[in-house]
């Protein structure tokens, strides 16, 4: 059973970022898409890549806040190469690169696995919440058209039982978790308990506000990146802030959904900017661009910090 879940976790999202990747592609013709490359500006896609670049380095180096309290320090350049190797390694197993990357540290640092990787997750936790706040304030920025959007296509009083029927739920799932002695419930509540746990261990840092700058830091750069993008296509000329947001959010859940955001890309970015009319071809197009760049920027650093790691601290050894 166990081998079967493993093989599933690897092959599902593959297959459907394959599904999707067809999908998308029999949308648009190939001479279509490469004409849309062709009339690319590579100008501002080479500063969204460098915005990309300045997020990495930025989480590299937040990293050592947290390895701190643990009594190491640690170097940055295997940070940073073991950042890169993550995102690359995240390409083939979906979120196997945490794993690599705190096994590289392990290996390179000293740093005891288990309490590198408890970094790595405490991270993980600041940066959902991160994506959380954009939401909520992308929400309180466009509540007026988020909700003339889906007044126009459902009924007042089923929006209200909808929402009504969400915070029931969400009541009644909280009084289950936390009285609950099933197996499966206490892993659940263990896991918000460890989030919880990670996102407090943030302020007894030395360096908190270095953490948080950072943090923030990094997904103003990924917003950036996103919207910088969009002025390499004419057709994407004065998209509205609120598509920036809306396109950023989707395809930031649909790196998870697949390989790397393989075919789930593209798409997520179609869905955000129909909302604001903006015609499916550019749409796919920008998503594809989008996603190649930073594809390609991943494989290229990637495979170069892989390759450099052992050579890098061979060096560190013999000096």
């Amino acid at each position: 059973m166990k081998k079967t879940s493993s093989i599933l976790k690897i092959t599902l999202p593959l297959l459907i970022g394959l599904v999707l990747v067809w999908y998308s592609l029999s949308k648009i013709s190939i001479s279509e898409l490469i004409q849309y490359f062709k009339d690319a500006n590579y100008l501002w896609i080479g500063i969204g890549v460098s915005f990309g670049v300045l997020s990495h380095l930025s989480r590299a180096y937040r990293w050592l806040f947290m390895a701190e309290p643990l009594g190491y320090e640690p170097k940055f350049a295997n940070s940073l190469m073991s950042v890169y190797s993550a995102y690359l390694i995240n390409f083939t197993i979906p979120r196997a690169g945490e794993v690599a990357r705190a096994s590289i540290i392990t290996n390179y640092e000293g740093i005891p696995f288990e309490k590198t990787f408890g970094t790595i997750v405490a991270e993980r936790v600041a940066d959902t919440i991160m994506l959380l706040l954009i939401i909520l304030i992308t929400l309180g920025l466009e509540f007026e058209f988020i909700y003339q959007y889906f007044a126009e296509r459902f009924q007042l009083s089923t929006l209200i039982v909808g929402v009504l029927a969400l915070l029931v739920f969400a009541f009644f799932s909280f009084i289950f978790i936390k009285k609950s002695q099933s197996k499966f419930v206490l892993k659940i509540r263990s896991f918000i308990l460890g989030l919880i746990e990670g996102v407090l261990s943030i302020f007894k840092m030395k360096k908190k506000w270095a953490f948080i700058f950072h943090t923030i830091f990094i997904w103003v750069m990924y917003v950036l990146m996103f919207y910088i993008t969009t002025f390499a296509l004419a057709d994407l000329e004065g998209v509205s802030i609120a598509a920036i947001l809306i396109g950023f959010i989707l395809a930031s859940f649909s790196i998870a959904a697949t390989n790397g955001g393989i075919g789930s890309f593209p798409e997520a970015i179609v869905i955000a900017f129909a909302i604001f009319g903006i015609t499916e071809d550019p749409s796919r197009a920008f998503g594809w661009i989008m996603w190649s760049s930073q594809t390609l920027m991943i494989i290229v650093l990637g495979g170069i910090s892989l390759i450099y790691l052992p050579i890098y601290n061979r060096k560190q050894k013999e000096v």
